[in-house]
């Protein structure tokens, strides 16, 4: 049973700082199958007059293939109670086996876009904007060092925030 209700961006009033604590799954689908991923890096704003979130992918994620054939995309957020079933689908790969299924997690369909059952919050997302970063952009070099040692620096995407379903 859907217990989901639509929210305006306008409407939305968590903290998008607190959101971090939470996880969520960026999700998307490309020839007929899901893959999601699990991400804590992004955030949420205001960019060429839309309400927009953006988010960064590292170049070896499977889920990255998704999301590059897909228009759009779903970020779902979940209770602190799925933290096992959000560390099994960030630390299996989707290129060798159906974590989704193993996860015991329930996929719906919102126009093609997938998101999940069990989340307290999704956000659907049209992409707007892809940009690889790279070790010559950042000023403070001690996140090069820190987060980037063998330079898989992350992809970013900033999309166009569609709809919000909210628990």
């Amino acid at each position: 049973m859907n217990t989901f209700k639509e929210i305006s961006a306008k409407d939305f009033s968590m903290n998008p700082f607190s959101l971090k604590d939470d996880w969520m799954l960026i999700t998307a689908s490309k020839d007929g199958k899901t893959n999601a991923m699990t991400a804590n890096w992004g955030g949420f704003g205001y960019m060429w007059h839309k309400e927009v979130v953006y988010v960064v992918i590292r170049p070896q994620r499977y889920t990255k293939e998704f999301v590059d054939a897909s228009e759009s995309f779903s970020l779902c957020f979940f209770e602190k109670g799925f933290k096992k079933e959000l560390n099994y689908l960030g630390s299996v790969s989707g290129r060798n086996e159906n974590k989704i299924e193993k996860s015991g997690l329930n996929i719906l369909d919102e126009n093609g876009i997938p998101y999940f059952e069990e989340s307290k919050l999704v956000i659907f997302v049209k992409k707007l904007y892809v940009q690889p970063t790279g070790a010559e952009f950042f000023l403070d070099k001690e996140i090069v060092e820190k987060w980037y040692p063998y330079a898989d620096h992350h992809i970013l995407y900033i999309g166009e925030v569609t709809k919000i379903l909210q628990k």
